[in-house]
């Protein structure tokens, strides 16, 4: 369009619901059109339908699906013609990246989501490193979505299908939508598959993220939870104070081999009268106390060992017999973990009582 001679061509300032304000910088007065129907979106300046798709870039961290900008007035044509000049990305084939950077992790759990279509989030691993557990983290960002939805393949992630009922285990205000964290650990644990199948579960409660109690009873909330009985025996060792992997490990260890388990997390009071707690404790047939100390990664820092060395020490002294071991060495040779408890002294399972009725 030519402007007459003499005047300068105006300039978009502010877009209003149904109108175009426009302003001329040499007279500064404000020109307003009539409201433009929907059909009329596809004409409107590059700048305004940028405008209009702030709020929802902001929102979802300028990853969108391709619905979404035809709700707002984008054509197929305008989209493409971004892409073409290199503004914005197509991350997915029906999801583009406003932003010719590579996507960070936070817009990649967008990705997913949108990927993976209406009513779709984040769920398993990926919701238990979001609501803040270290040392789980998954290989790859995992989705829950619907079982009837056949969602393409995508480099780096993972698509849950599922018949279940999950819309109220969704975290209140989270964005993108993701399930609570009972759930997700939960969802998690059942696809374990090594034996014992509480590590997370049991990795949630110790970094005081959430509950046993809570766990247990959102366990019940989940239809047909796979290996249910041994998470829930699991949960029951955490609750009754088995506080880590490794301890877990020793209490499955010791079943596994036909031992007798450990009373976990036992309490003593030191020289200066203050509690302590035992990794895991057995009273010996002959009246002794035998301790196993499991380390972990945690125990491997040098300000950690040092303290370790000096609480064995008094270990020694008090009770005067101290086994340690690995919370690997507990994971990956069981086998011989066992065979040394059992030389140390720690008795047989008690078989349990067959009541036998009389006849007659």
């Amino acid at each position: 369009m030519r402007w007459p001679s003499g005047l300068t061509r105006p300039r978009l300032v502010q877009a209003e619901a149904g109108t175009i304000r426009l302003t001329s910088p040499s007279a500064g007065e404000a020109v307003r059109r009539p409201g433009i129907k929907d059909s009329a979106l596809r004409t409107m300046s590059r700048a305004l339908r940028l405008a209009q798709l702030a709020d929802l870039s902001d929102a979802q961290l300028r990853v969108v699906r391709r619905s979404q900008l035809y709700e707002l007035g984008w054509t197929r044509h305008q989209v493409e013609h971004e892409i073409v000049h290199g503004r914005w990305q197509r991350v997915a084939a029906e999801v583009f990246a406003l932003q010719n950077a590579p996507l960070t992790y936070q817009q990649r759990l967008w990705l997913g989501v949108l990927h993976a279509g209406q009513g779709s989030l984040l769920s398993h691993g990926t919701c238990c490193r979001e609501a803040g557990l270290t040392g789980w983290e998954p290989t790859v960002i995992e989705v829950l979505t619907r079982k009837s939805n056949t969602v393409d393949h995508l480099d780096g992630f993972f698509f849950h299908e599922t018949r279940r009922e999950f819309r109220s285990w969704i975290q209140p205000t989270s964005s993108p939508q993701r399930l609570r964290l009972e759930f997700a650990a939960l969802l998690a644990a059942e696809r374990q598959l090594a034996e014992p199948r509480g590590g997370l579960i049991a990795a949630t409660v110790q970094q005081r993220l959430t509950t046993a109690e809570r766990l247990l009873a959102a366990s019940f909330d989940v239809n047909k939870l796979r290996h249910g009985r041994q998470l829930r025996l699991a949960l029951g060792d955490i609750a009754g104070g088995a506080q880590s992997f490794a301890e877990i490990n020793i209490s499955w260890l010791c079943r596994s081999h036909g031992l007798a388990e450990p009373d976990r997390q036992v309490v003593r009071l030191d020289r200066d009268g203050r509690r302590r707690y035992l990794d895991c404790a057995w009273r010996l047939p002959n009246g002794g106390l035998l301790i196993l100390e499991v380390d972990g990664a945690f125990h491997l820092k040098t300000d950690n060992w040092w303290q370790d060395m000096k609480r064995e020490r008094l270990l020694v002294i008090s009770t005067g017999k101290v086994l340690r071991c690995s919370s690997i060495e507990a994971r990956l040779d069981p086998d011989g973990v066992a065979q040394d408890l059992r030389a140390a002294g720690v008795p047989a399972a008690q078989a349990p009582l067959v009541r036998v009725g009389l006849a007659g």
